[in-house]
């Protein structure tokens, strides 16, 4: 019985740490990959880089609270088993494009696929236990393996070769999907559960939405710019790929800490004034980056900027997981998506046009202009307090 009790409490957390790990253990080798496939100037691959990194993230936005909508209501283990399937075959596309355009078409199609975290945060909120808690270890197993990823997938594609790196991805993904089989207790959502109307409001779900959307977006903009910004730090040009992995392996453990700590913040200041306090300090930092001399200071500055806004995320989704329906979590995941596509194509387009302290200046004000929205939101502090009740 208690090991039935620890594979429902921890399979489908490891399993979104082993996804998320197989998701970054390639991306943060896609734009060097890119630079070497490329047969245009430097303006246009920076364009493609931007591009072929989002596409995904932008169809996804589209058809994740569709899925959540027709599939993961009812179905939410069976739509995150399918989706890690085809995902994982999508990986293995990668591997076998020859040219940027192929290499964008199977990006594109990984969007298609759906998004494995909206089903995970479902499972979370119809679980019956502690959402919070629930909510907050997916979302710690998803950073913990976008922090170990960077490192391990730089070190392999090194190695191994990029394409030997996707396909070494695909498999991980599709042992993610063996896991969940296994591992998750199949709990059918009854239709007056299914039904309940939800008491999230439209407000609400739209203000958390933008929120999640900058934040993240001050997350996901840098592995798309690193090319250019590392050599401009004093880093050689023969060792960009593996000092950008271990950047984002350092800065990924301030993510990491951040999520962590979440509930226990949330608990002691307060859902919303942490959120707010976080996206201020975390938009100040960010700014801050504009006067590092070196990849060393560079880091440091990162990592506690980091620090500051991993909260923002796992407190916001925790407060309306219990209470809003399948496709409201969609559509609040489909803004972290969002970001993820946002972030790469605004920091490389500005990139092309302003120089890089000019870029860390404009996305930390779009960090700032939310933060009037939370003043006056009740939804994020007094969702968390009926979520615990």
């Amino acid at each position: 019985m208690a090991m039935r009790e620890l594979r429902k409490d921890w399979i489908l957390p490891f399993s979104m740490f082993f996804g998320s790990f197989a998701w970054s253990f390639v991306f943060v080798s896609l734009p060097f990959y890119i630079q070497k496939m490329s047969t245009v100037d430097a303006t246009a691959t920076l364009r493609w880089t931007g591009w072929i990194l989002g596409v995904s993230s932008l169809v996804t936005v589209v058809t994740a609270p569709f899925s959540a909508k027709l599939f993961g209501e009812r179905h939410p283990k069976r739509s995150y088993i399918w989706t890690q399937l085809l995902q994982g075959s999508g990986f293995f596309l990668m591997a076998a494009a020859r040219t940027l355009p192929e290499l964008f078409f199977s990006r594109m199609l990984l969007g298609f696929m759906g998004a494995v975290s909206t089903f995970a945060f479902i499972m979370a909120g119809r679980s019956g236990g502690d959402v919070r808690r629930g909510v907050a270890s997916i979302q710690s197993g998803m950073t913990l393996g976008q922090v170990l990823g960077p490192a391990v997938g730089a070190f392999a594609a090194a190695r191994l070769g990029f394409r030997g790196s996707f396909v070494v991805a695909g498999f991980m993904l599709w042992a993610c999907s063996a896991m969940v089989a296994w591992g998750v207790p199949y709990r059918p959502v009854a239709r007056s559960e299914h039904e309940r109307p939800q008491t999230a409001s439209v407000r609400e779900v739209g203000t958390v939405c933008l929120l999640v959307l900058a934040g993240s977006i001050q997350i996901f903009f840098l592995t798309a710019i690193l090319p250019q910004i590392l050599p401009r730090l004093g880093v050689a040009p023969a060792m960009t790929l593996e000092v950008g992995g271990l950047l984002l392996f350092v800065t990924g453990a301030a993510a990491a800490a951040g999520a962590f700590a979440a509930p226990r913040l949330g608990e002691i200041v307060g859902d919303r004034r942490t959120i707010v306090w976080f996206l201020v300090a975390s938009s100040l930092g960010l700014a801050a980056l504009a006067a590092a001399p070196d990849v060393w200071s560079f880091g440091v500055l990162r990592f506690l900027q980091v620090l500051c806004i991993a909260p923002v995320f796992p407190l916001s989704v925790a407060a309306i997981a219990q209470r809003a329906s399948g496709t409201a979590i969609g559509i609040v995941n489909s803004s972290r998506i969002a970001a993820a596509f946002m972030g790469p194509v605004i920091a490389t387009t500005l990139l092309a046009w302003i120089p890089p302290g000019a870029v860390y200046l404009v996305l930390a004000s779009i960090g700032l202009l939310v933060v009037p929205l939370l003043r006056s939101l009740s939804g994020p502090g007094g969702a968390s307090k009926e979520v615990r009740a």
